[in-house]
């Protein structure tokens, strides 16, 4: 019980610690190392590379530090499947699953609300890799062309937000809006962490009982070219929607 005790209690250290080195991060990369990357050669494609390849090595540095103090372990299966890929579509159980895949794709691209390209501590970085902003669906898919042209990743979460426990993703009609319009096939992404934690109901002090694990599982590509076949775009999103639905259900054991 007394070890139980300590170990919770030095897990809710380095949670705090971990919360805090994030924040700190987001003063120190936009005031001092994206600004830099615009005083090196190259054009803007070059500069928002440069600004991935920052973003990737923190969040990488991040989640292993996290796992050195002992705030939670990981593992991940077949990240080969990832080269190459260009819609990545993950579940949301956790409040740092996009740090997770960008610390393990080195190109990616990801869709963030518009707020947070306002939020002076992350419009910064934002602005240098390219990240796409959500406020108008049109714009998302040509932006989202135009990534891909680049030969960039795009991360999304088709769920748009969290998805509580226990609970069924519902998935939103945007992730397959892009896939179908921008003919890009999609690498799904499973991601489950046991016990939960950072939900949409948790707040970071509340550190669960045992040391949390996270399990990111990437599956075999699914070919849109299928979809492509109907005239109606907007059907064959539907469409698309379910089968995606559908898999992420069975994938994640969660039936209706």
């Amino acid at each position: 019980m007394l070890l139980a005790k300590i170990n919770h209690g030095w897990r809710w250290i380095g949670t705090a610690f971990s919360f805090f080195v994030f924040g700190l991060g987001g003063i120190l990369l936009p005031l001092l190392v994206m600004p830099a990357l615009y005083l090196l050669p190259g054009d803007q494609l070059c500069r928002e590379r440069r600004a991935q390849r920052v973003i990737h090595h923190s969040f990488r540095f991040y989640i292993g530090m996290m796992r050195f103090l002992g705030v939670l372990t990981y593992e991940v299966n077949n990240i080969e499947k990832l080269k190459g890929a260009k819609l990545i579509l993950a579940n949301h159980p956790s409040l740092i699953d996009v740090i997770f895949l960008i610390s393990i794709v080195p190109n990616a691209n990801c869709v963030v609300k518009g707020r947070l390209a306002r939020n002076p501590f992350t419009r910064g970085p934002i602005k240098a890799a390219g990240y796409i902003i959500n406020d108008e669906a049109a714009d998302v898919i040509t932006a989202a062309r135009q990534v891909f042209a680049k030969g960039h990743a795009l991360i999304v979460f088709p769920e748009g937000t969290r998805t509580s426990p226990g609970q069924l993703p519902q998935l939103k009609r945007g992730a397959a809006n892009v896939a179908v319009r921008a003919d890009a096939d999609i690498t799904p992404v499973l991601i489950e962490c046991s016990p939960t934690t950072l939900t949409k109901s948790n707040r970071w002090y509340q550190v669960p009982s045992k040391r949390v694990h996270f399990l990111i599982d990437i599956k075999d590509r699914i070919d849109v070219e299928r979809y492509l076949k109907d005239a109606n775009p907007s059907k064959s999103a539907r469409q698309l929607t379910r089968d995606l639905s559908d898999f992420f259900h069975k994938e994640l054991g969660l039936n209706e």
